[in-house]
């Protein structure tokens, strides 16, 4: 088949869930399709466009700015939000060269299949029919989420309204779109009760076994790690949280444990937490592997998100075991106290990471439980198939009436 793939970002470097499944996917793909992959250029990272070729016959770079945020001209679009019935999440990809080169590829080829790799895109799409919109997260969720935890009323007052425009824009692309992909069972079901859609599928989170495997066991060098992107908001506020009032719970009854933050632009609020001895803050690190082997837990204490928590199942597939709260692990097939530990409270939290810290038998056996879960059943060359199987049948229901995907 012949595929368009439209997504904000290139897939190089790799540091969000969302690239990682994008791209372990496509390098499975593009080994028996014709790959087109559309994307901004990132003049910071040229390795993106440059490294295309490793998943893609064809890449098509679009110049445009994406504003970071915590910068003058970001607070000029988050007060624009206040009139914009689109979400400022959309506004910010509004790119008139992506919509020119999307609308030019069409009417130079003939694509057996069309994908808009998250919602984002879509804003450059000028008719999404025939198009398959892929869902890593339902998006209203986090906005919602925001609205319940935002640290003050104003935040959450806006955060509120941001989740209304997205509800409203996220059900129109979604019921514009010819089908829709969701990587839980549990997003499809969402998707199709809240949106009102009939077309959708679900692929499973995957993970590279051999990648992770541990090939012998490290020294310790931390006991806790948590692993993701620290510019993504349910992130940011997942460790505040803990910073603020689960990790001195920990402190208290094992005063010397030491915590790493692994992930790309932390903001100032948790760089601050340097100065602390025992807290490290990486930053962006090449590999996030030595850390998973070298800590004791993996925690993923997010109160916001959607999707699906690619860390969770990294962790699992490097033997290390998690401690989550139920946000954190949703969509995963995962069962508390049989291969993880779940808390949503903070005392219940850092009750359950103290539990694993000084209990070793049941430390591993969490370990060895939440690997045996990933050998048995995950895999991206399982989710790869589902995906493709979604694309064949389309390819074939297009074929049947003439060209119109219904």
């Amino acid at each position: 088949m012949k595929i368009l793939w439209v997504k904000t970002d290139f897939l190089h470097p790799t540091t969000r869930g969302g690239q990682i499944r994008t791209l372990e996917m496509l390098r499975r793909l593009s080994k028996r399709h014709e790959i087109h992959y559309l994307a901004f250029d990132d003049p910071a990272h040229p390795e993106g466009s440059r490294r295309s070729g490793e998943y893609s016959a064809y890449a098509h770079a679009v110049r445009h700015e994406v504003i970071p945020k915590g910068s003058v001209r970001f607070a000029g679009q988050l007060l624009a939000g206040l009139f914009s019935p689109l979400p400022v999440a959309g506004m910010r990809y509004r790119s008139v060269a992506m919509r020119y080169t999307i609308s030019k590829l069409l009417a130079e080829h003939d694509f057996d299949a069309k994908i808009c790799d998250f919602i984002f895109p879509s804003v450059n799409i000028e008719d999404l029919s025939g198009w398959i919109v892929f869902q890593h997260n339902v998006e209203t969720i986090i906005w919602e989420r925001h609205a319940k935890s935002g640290p003050t009323p104003a935040h959450r007052a806006y955060f509120a309204l941001q989740a209304r425009r997205m509800f409203d824009w996220e059900k129109s692309v979604c019921r514009r779109a010819s089908h829709v992909v969701g990587v839980s069972e549990l997003d499809e079901r969402i998707m199709r009760d809240r949106f009102g859609i009939a077309s959708t599928s679900s692929v499973p989170t995957g993970v590279d076994l051999n990648f992770f495997e541990r090939r012998r066991e490290p020294a310790r060098s931390h006991d806790l790690v948590f692993v993701g992107s620290m510019d993504w908001m349910p992130n940011i506020d997942g460790m505040r949280w803990f910073l603020d009032e689960i990790f001195p719970m920990i402190r208290r009854r094992r005063p010397d444990t030491k915590l790493a933050i692994v992930g790309r632009n932390p903001p100032a609020s948790l760089m601050a937490a340097t100065h602390h001895p025992l807290v490290t803050v990486t930053g962006t690190v090449p590999d996030v592997r030595p850390y998973l082997w070298g800590s004791a837990i993996s925690i993923v204490p997010l109160r916001v998100g959607g999707g699906t928590r690619l860390k969770i199942f990294e962790a699992m597939a490097a033997g290390t075991p998690v401690v989550s709260t139920t946000v954190g692990a949703e969509g995963l097939p995962v069962r508390h106290g049989d291969n993880i530990r779940l808390a949503d409270t903070s005392a219940d939290f850092a009750a359950e990471c103290l539990n694993l810290l000084e209990n070793e038998p049941v430390r591993q056996t969490t370990a060895a439980n939440g690997l045996e879960l990933i050998r048995a059943r995950f895999s991206w060359e399982e989710a790869t198939r589902r995906f493709e199987e979604t694309l064949c049948s389309m390819k074939i229901s297009r074929d049947s009436n003439n060209g119109v995907l219904v």
